[in-house]
């Protein structure tokens, strides 16, 4: 049995930056991908274990980059993700060739995940402190499960609007709600979104998902109840629908009080959605080395 397992959605790679991969671009000192620094932090803070979650068709690719890099540091597993891997028959969906969003991605981790776990994507960028935290409440969790939510202003690009999921709470500083809000933008000092199709002005420092969670392992069972019910409202020919953990952990919020600690970082995330981001990415990483923060190569 792990003490904690790090799942790194990275079922999305093959998706093409430009002409690259992105998940396979070169941005520390030394060469080092995103996923190098999410797997140094993790291991620094107590995680023993890696899964990754990917597709059969990029296995090969994936296993002779990404996955020969991590195997020489800790013990890593994959899984993988096909639309057929529901907790319903096969037969109920005969035209679906799509998979179903993060959600399902991780109910194909349900036979390997044998203690707590944290979620997380392959191409972000989270930072030391962020994944502390994370390690820090798995160790000792004081509730269900746990968010570490970035500051808005952390998460912001100056190349482009982005979506993010504002996070609510209440007085105990347990999640109430993720809004899924586009299209987030500063203009004039001031940011502005669009939620459910309105505008609406948000704040510096507002929380936000950036998809790093953190679960006791009962959430499983959790995730394949809110997986069902999503299955059990579609018609056999439905093609597109996906549910996202942050949706099934929101609806499991409302209808069966599940606990979930929002927990602030002042780290600053960073991807690479636009490619004008490369080199500030690659200017943050130098910054952080000269700051002691990371080697390079980070070791």
């Amino acid at each position: 049995m792990s003490d904690l397992t790090l799942v790194v959605l990275a079922a999305g790679m093959g998706s093409r930056f430009g002409d690259r991969i992105k998940q396979l671009e070169p941005l520390g000192p030394n060469g080092e991908l995103l996923i190098d620094y999410s797997v140094h932090d993790a291991l620094k803070n107590g995680f023993d274990r890696v899964i990754f979650i990917i597709r059969r068709d990029i296995e090969e690719m994936f296993k002779s980059t990404i996955g020969a890099r991590v195997e020489k540091l800790v013990k890593v597993d994959y899984v993988f993700q096909s639309p057929d891997q529901l907790p319903k028959r096969e037969k109920d969906f005969p035209s679906r060739t799509k998979p179903w969003g993060t959600a399902q991605a991780l109910y194909c981790c349900k036979d390997v995940i044998d203690g707590n776990f944290a979620v997380i994507n392959a191409d972000d960028f989270y930072g030391a402190s962020a994944f502390k935290q994370l390690g820090n409440f798995l160790k000792n969790p004081t509730a269900d499960g746990c968010s570490v939510d970035f500051l808005l202003k952390n998460t912001l690009s100056e190349n482009g609007t982005v979506n993010r999921g504002i996070c609510r709470t209440d007085e105990n500083h347990l999640l109430t709600l993720v809004e899924e809000t586009k299209q987030i933008k500063r203009e004039n000092g001031v940011i502005r979104g669009k939620y459910d199709g309105y505008e609406r002005v948000l704040n510096d420092n507002d929380t936000t998902s950036m998809s790093m969670w953190g679960f006791t392992v009962g959430f499983m069972s959790v995730l394949t109840h809110q997986l069902r019910k999503f299955l059990d409202n579609l018609q056999p020919d439905e093609l597109k629908a996906e549910l996202t953990i942050a949706e099934a952990v929101g609806k499991e919020i409302i209808s069966r009080g599940y606990k979930v600690l929002d927990i602030p970082t002042d780290s600053k995330w960073f991807g690479i959605t636009y490619e004008s981001e490369v080199a500030d990415a690659r200017r943050t990483l130098e910054d952080y080395v000269k700051q002691g923060v990371y080697t390079s190569p980070l070791v």
